[in-house]
């Protein structure tokens, strides 16, 4: 992936906004460009259009909507900014996060009232760190149904959804404005089209096993469950035009996937009143502060594998999720009636998981307190029927990327923008600061939903700045 002089360029037509991208955050860009008046173009490399947007639960989280109001749930920007910021430790950027909070709710709004998406608010919990319920998502709760709805969209708005077109080099003046993107044909034919403007909407680096490995080493061994194509085109791209890249080491992982499956089981069974043991039967970190840190934590166990323990009672949220219906008709998920036959069908020594259990007990039902720093006393304890999975850590997606500001412009180190280039999802620094521990869940969508409406809206005031 290289930038080559403009010079070198030769295209028979140029188009006002190229988006490299046809996930949730090019999409969005795509339809918000089109609807400030202008004519857009969208590059896909697959032959179908699917990214780390369908491999996802396809949850957004956004402050102050209308699905909210009607639940009677009292949410806004400033509460998920303190959210968002709490979760970082405050080393996200405090611009982006009030950028992105602000923009979250219209957002959503927008996306059903004028594109027809059908979301619903997700009830019955509430992900770590998120102090409202504000996660926004298809009733399947399956990111697969979100891509199917943006792209049913973009057919609606007229947008023209190139795919098979893997995009291969960016041509660029001197002062990084770029003019064209060099594509490559699934026969191996290269065209080249020029543009006026250009949103990259590629995501990160999640499957460029040497990036990982610089950027993110301890993750550098785990299964990665992103999309393949998921390499680093974006941030390559942006620092040969002298853009800034920040939080590298920042990325979503997940620590509950279930083997051999690569789709992530809700945390919503741990959030209930469930939790984890290692093979020994043991507990060995409070499971509270993230899915995403997690991961670290459960491949750090005996055969990089844990085992969530919940009960029926846990159970009833996740199976409104597809991906966990899945799980148990492929018998994944392992039933038992009582502590010992839970060991025998996990196979985990039932001395030790027994004392687990008891301790559990005890702490929710405030007679000990939990070494490892989990309240367990807003939940009831747990009671058979019980579940079970066998599960490891997983890297899903990066969360670091090339700076950019509140309109979505991808900035230099100086904090200038360059001319013409935007920027969102994966292939932007997201709302996570520098490590797994900040991110917050949902963080993934919602940098490329609301960064791609933002994305979309500044690259049309430029080349439609009467719209």
């Amino acid at each position: 992936m290289s930038v080559r002089a403009a010079a070198e360029a030769a295209f028979e037509f140029t188009m006002p906004v190229v988006v490299i991208g046809a996930g949730a955050c090019g999409l969005t860009a795509a339809l918000a460009a089109r609807e400030a008046g202008a004519e857009v173009l969208v590059l896909e490399r697959d032959p179908t259009p699917s990214g780390s947007t369908s491999l996802s639960a396809g949850l957004i989280p956004a402050a102050g909507t209308r699905l909210q109001a009607e639940k009677g749930i009292a949410d806004d920007p400033a509460l998920f900014a303190a959210d968002l910021a709490a979760k970082a430790k405050g080393r996200n950027d405090p611009a982006i996060v009030q950028a992105v909070a602000e923009a979250s709710g219209p957002a959503i709004d927008w996306l059903m009232e004028r594109h027809g998406l059908e979301l619903h608010l997700v009830e019955g919990f509430t992900y770590p760190g998120h102090s409202r319920l504000r996660m926004h998502g298809p009733k399947s709760q399956t990111g697969a149904d979100i891509e199917a709805m943006l792209l049913a969209a973009a057919d609606r708005a007229g947008i023209d959804v190139m795919t098979g077109a893997s995009a291969e080099e960016l041509f660029a003046a001197p002062d990084g404005r770029v003019t064209a993107v060099a594509i490559r044909r699934p026969d191996g034919a290269r065209e080249v089209i020029g543009c006026e403007t250009l949103v990259l909407a590629c995501n990160g680096f999640g499957g460029n096993a040497d990036l990982v490995r610089r950027h993110i080493p301890e993750m550098a061994d785990a299964e990665y469950c992103g999309h393949a194509s998921n390499t680093g085109d974006a941030l390559a791209w942006g620092q040969a035009l002298g853009a800034e890249a920040a939080d590298l080491g920042s990325y979503q992982g997940h620590g509950s996937v279930p083997r051999p499956h690569s789709a992530p089981l809700t945390w919503a069974v741990i959030t209930l009143g469930g939790f984890q043991v290692n093979r020994d039967g043991h507990r060995f970190a409070n499971e509270m502060r993230g899915y995403s840190e997690h991961a670290e934590e459960v491949l750090r166990q005996p055969g990089r594998i844990a085992f969530d323990i919940y009960d029926a009672r846990c159970e009833a949220a996740a199976l409104g999720f597809h991906d966990y219906r899945e799980f148990k008709r492929l018998g994944a998920i392992k039933e038992a009636d009582s502590v010992a036959d839970l060991a025998r069908v996990t196979g985990l020594p039932e001395a030790a998981l027994a004392a687990t259990m008891a301790e559990v007990e005890a702490c929710a039902a405030g007679r000990a307190t939990d070494p490892l720093g989990r309240d367990f006393r807003a939940a009831p304890p747990l009671a058979p029927p019980f579940r079970a999975a066998r599960i490891t850590g997983a890297l899903f997606h990066t969360q670091g990327g090339l700076a950019v500001d509140g309109e979505a412009r991808v900035l230099r180190p100086d904090g200038s923008p360059l001319p013409n280039l935007f920027a969102g999802g994966g292939a932007a620094r997201g709302l996570s600061g520098p490590a797994a521990w900040g991110y917050l869940s949902g963080n993934g969508l919602l940098s490329a939903v609301v960064l791609g409406r933002l994305a979309g809206v500044s690259a049309a005031r430029l080349v439609a700045p009467a719209a």
